[in-house]
């Protein structure tokens, strides 16, 4: 060595003081563990003051701060004004509550860090093992493939981008479409989430190749409808490829005949892809399987993990029931990203090859933490509770005269409004009853989301809340009723 050596620092973002970290991170779990503890003494949501919109301006950060004082910040200006979909009596959309174990889970996960693309490593075998549990609730077969995502708008991405390209009859992948080739169409009810419609448009076939199918009273796609749309498809030469299900759409909760379209599909020769976001977990239900039978016959199915089985966000799976199809999809080799028989870079089968992503989060450990510490009997309860109460808030809505059902209860999604006592035109009805969810909303009292029923504004709540009870349905009804007289007396 010289007699001169030039030493370099090298910098790493690891504390200097270990001690303090970890005193600070007991602090932050204790205090999270007490936010949701008491969860239901506080307002379901509140307004975000202006003066605290304008922390969010600030510049982007050169110097560094101790990490006590950023925590400090994110208690006065982050932690008090949350979406709200962790409160008992937040019911919008469907956006599911998490749970304290998940949180934890989510502690492992970031610690681990584990890139979840493929590998020998133990998060590969734990999405694999949650995976297999997924098809055995779901009684869907152990040979499908399948791989966990950021939710159902990505899982039905997965599923139909492996229809287009399983059904075309050309090889999509290096021919693209057109060139001659037909127009492929898919078929969906009027119900059917957008994310479908957004899945179809960035697989490069227009919207126009959505065909939208009108449904029945139950808010159940025609079949007739839908065979008659085929055939005038075919006739005019475009391809009928697939026919996307719903098991529990979000306006309704309604559930298509999912066995008559599994038979309609074979016949036809098409792909059937099930959008169960979160109606399919209904199937962990003796009780209510049957409403989704002909669901395990779908050669594709997506659905969520952070409704109605509280994970986290943000999970949810597709799977795909010819494993070939689905890896010839996405598959592509690089040298760079070769597997080897042995180290690191072995294990099975990478779950890149299933989906669009190389970076993925080792989101199956929330998955399996969760399962392994309630089991899938107190998810099961959790969904029966969950129906029994929305049938619960539509006996409520019934019972009284001021309420209207606009929809038929027939999962977990309740449609009512508020009709009062006198007449009224139907477009007052509807700015009456969205005044009535914005004061609900404003003052804390609840959350329900609201929708379109035939027209008609409805007051619209999703539950998937493993924190609902009896009584906070009672408390939303009869402030439903108070708000509403209290706007008509001000008119």
């Amino acid at each position: 060595m010289s007699a001169t050596t030039t030493v370099h620092f090298e910098q790493g973002l690891d504390p200097q003081d270990w001690a303090s970290l970890r005193e600070l991170g007991h602090r932050m779990m204790d205090e999270m563990f007490a936010y949701l503890e008491t969860v239901g003494e506080r307002p379901v949501w509140r307004p975000i003051p202006e003066e605290v919109k304008r922390t969010f301006a600030e510049p982007l950060p050169g110097k560094p701060e101790e990490a006590g004082s950023v925590y400090e910040q994110f208690r006065k200006t982050i932690l008090p004004f949350p979406m709200g979909n962790i409160h008992p009596r937040f019911w919008s959309w469907v956006s599911g509550t998490g749970s304290p174990g998940g949180m934890l889970a989510e502690l492992l996960t970031g610690a681990m860090n584990s890139s979840a693309h493929g590998g020998e490593h133990a998060a590969v075998y734990v999405e694999r093992q949650v995976l297999s549990w997924l098809k055995q609730a779901l009684q869907y077969p152990a040979d499908a493939s399948g791989l966990l995502v950021s939710g159902g708008s990505m899982a039905n991405l997965v599923g139909l981008a492996v229809a287009r390209n399983a059904k075309a009859g050309w090889n999509v992948k290096s021919e693209g479409l057109g060139n001659g080739h037909k127009q492929l169409t898919f078929y969906a009810s009027t119900e059917t989430n957008s994310s479908v419609a957004k899945a179809v448009d960035l697989l490069g076939l227009g919207s126009k190749a959505l065909r939208r199918i009108e449904v029945d009273q139950n808010f159940r796609i025609r079949i007739g409808s839908l065979r008659g749309a085929l055939a005038e498809d075919r006739a005019s030469g475009r391809q009928p490829i697939c026919v996307i299900g719903n098991a529990g759409t979000v306006n309704t909760g309604a559930i298509d005949d999912l066995a008559q379209l599994a038979d309609f599909c074979q016949e036809e020769n098409l792909w059937l892809h099930v959008d169960g976001a979160f109606g399919s977990l209904a199937a962990l239900s003796p009780k209510l399987r049957p409403l989704l039978r002909g669901m395990e016959e779908a050669d594709s199915l997506a659905f969520d993990l952070h409704k109605w089985m509280c994970m986290p966000y943000d999970v949810g799976c597709a799977l795909v029931r010819v494993s070939q199809a689905h890896r010839q999809t996405f598959s592509y080799e690089s040298a760079y990203l070769n597997s080897e028989p042995r180290g690191v870079s072995g294990g099975p089968e990478w779950f890149s090859h299933y989906g669009l992503e190389l970076s993925r989060e080792f989101r199956a450990l929330k998955v399996w933490f969760s399962l392994k510490e309630h089991g899938f009997e107190s998810y099961r309860s959790l969904v029966e509770q969950n129906v029994a109460q929305a049938q619960y808030l539509g006996d409520l809505v019934r019972g009284d005269s001021r309420l209207e059902l606009l929809a038929p209860v027939s999962l977990n999604v309740v449609c009512f409004r508020y009709r009062g006592t006198v007449a009224e035109e139907e477009a007052n009805l509807n700015a009456l009853n969205q005044e009535i969810v914005l004061r609900l909303q404003e003052s804390g009292i609840a959350a329900p989301s609201s929708t379109l029923i035939d027209g008609r504004f409805a007051i619209r709540v999703g539950n998937v809340n493993q924190r609902s009870r009896r009584e906070d349905f009672e408390i939303l009804a009869r402030e439903v009723i108070r708000l509403g007289n209290d706007i008509s007396v001000q008119k």
